[in-house]
């Protein structure tokens, strides 16, 4: 308010509710409101099933040329680029395999938080958080100036877009997998049930979806079948 020399929440309001979708003053409002935590391969066990379960099934899948996957809620990007880490590991280990293509699509609601992870910059304080030495060395250049980029194997076929979790998915296509994983928490049941109805149309046949470690699906037991991966639980559309 103090930047948008507003006096009081009332006019905030009114300013807002006359106000375009993309004015800078509702991205402003949009950026403070939300909560962009993320980390590198965040809770580990959601990229492991990647790896050992997920990623196989798809490679002995006839037919199957490249694999699209969304990164719901992506904040700046540690998710998206994790994913793509998993697949060039993946990779690595069975030559032959998943050289189809790999179109991963991270979407949020704050173009802030979208342009970092455009970037792909980090610093080293975000670069500590979930990410071994190891895979540092392999996937990301040093920049100098404290920064770390992630390198353009790994962005390639990564983009990003802004998307409100309330609008239509239509414009995104279909996919394969979709990781939406620590935003259902902050909708109500209703809306909740909402975005996971619209997430089942839009993945393929077959696909997965992978949620928060706090998260559970309930209420669709007639769109999703529920896989115990020990530890974590995946769910695949039926």
């Amino acid at each position: 308010m103090a930047e948008q020399s507003v006096s009081n929440l009332g006019e905030l309001v009114d300013r807002l509710n006359r106000s375009t979708a993309r004015s800078p003053l509702r991205e402003a409002v949009v950026d403070a409101m939300t909560t962009n935590e993320t980390l590198w391969f965040r809770d580990g066990h959601p990229f492991r099933i990647l790896n050992e379960r997920i990623f196989p099934e798809f490679a002995r899948k006839p037919g199957v040329s490249s694999l699209r996957i969304w990164s719901a809620a992506s904040s700046t990007g540690q998710e998206a680029y994790s994913i793509s880490m998993t697949a060039e590991e993946f990779r690595r280990a069975n030559p032959g395999q998943l050289r189809g293509g790999l179109n991963i699509v991270g979407t949020d609601i704050s173009h802030r938080v979208l342009e970092v992870a455009r970037k792909a910059e980090y610093e080293i304080l975000a670069i500590g958080r979930g990410l071994s030495k190891e895979r540092l060395a392999a996937f990301f250049a040093e920049k100098g100036s404290g920064l770390w980029q992630v390198k353009p194997e790994i962005r390639r076929g990564v983009e990003f877009r802004p998307l409100n979790l309330l609008d239509s998915y239509a414009a995104l296509g279909k996919f394969d997998i979709i990781f939406c994983r620590n935003v259902l928490i902050y909708f109500s049941a209703e809306l909740k049930l909402d975005i996971l109805t619209r997430m089942h149309a839009a993945l393929k046949p077959g696909g997965f979806l992978l949620l928060g470690a706090s998260e559970t699906l309930n209420g669709l037991p007639d769109k999703f079948e529920m896989v115990h991966c020990s530890p974590g639980i995946i769910y695949r559309t039926k």
